[in-house]
């Protein structure tokens, strides 16, 4: 028999299934990893194409070794990849690694600081567009090196980091 109890707690589980499909990470068909995610580029330059394979024409070409990357699509050894600036395109996968970078968009530069925290002695001032590596991340700030400098950053000021991301 149906009753109004049973209707609630079915409606209840499909909304909580529902809750759990969308909190579940979202892997990669060809290597297994989360989508997105971030990774740099590993070559000075790469030519970045309308779709997965030689055949479709370059839309443009990065020119910039390290510079941050979100890979958002897998379709064989080709990744669908967003920059900084939201353009789209895709780049065989050779020319890309895991090595986390980030680039900096705090207008007019960002400080980092010796320890992760506001107060903290600042060991060097970066300008905007400027892109290092990223050491470890916690829920504020990223330890970074850049320019010669290593230095915790606040992670509002860098594309290349989820806001909620953490990793060592």
């Amino acid at each position: 028999m149906i009753t109004p109890a049973r209707i609630a707690i079915a409606a209840l589980a499909t909304m909580f299934l529902a809750a759990a499909a969308q909190s579940a990470p979202r892997l990669g068909p060809e290597t297994h990893q989360p989508l997105p995610r971030f990774v740099s580029l590993k070559v000075d330059k790469a030519n970045v194409r309308r779709g997965p394979g030689v055949s479709h024409r370059i839309d443009w070409v990065f020119l910039r070794r390290g510079a941050p990357l979100e890979v958002v699509a897998e379709h064989g050894q080709w990744r669908k990849v967003r920059d900084m600036d939201d353009a789209e395109g895709w780049i065989h996968h050779a020319m890309l690694r895991a090595t986390r970078t980030a680039v900096v968009t705090a207008a007019p530069d960002a400080v980092i600081r010796r320890d992760p925290a506001p107060d903290a002695a600042p060991v060097a001032r970066l300008e905007t567009g400027v892109t290092g590596r990223l050491r470890a991340c916690g829920p504020l700030w990223c330890q970074i090196d850049a320019g010669g400098y290593r230095g915790w950053a606040q992670k509002a000021d860098l594309w290349g980091v989820r806001r909620h991301e953490a990793f060592e």
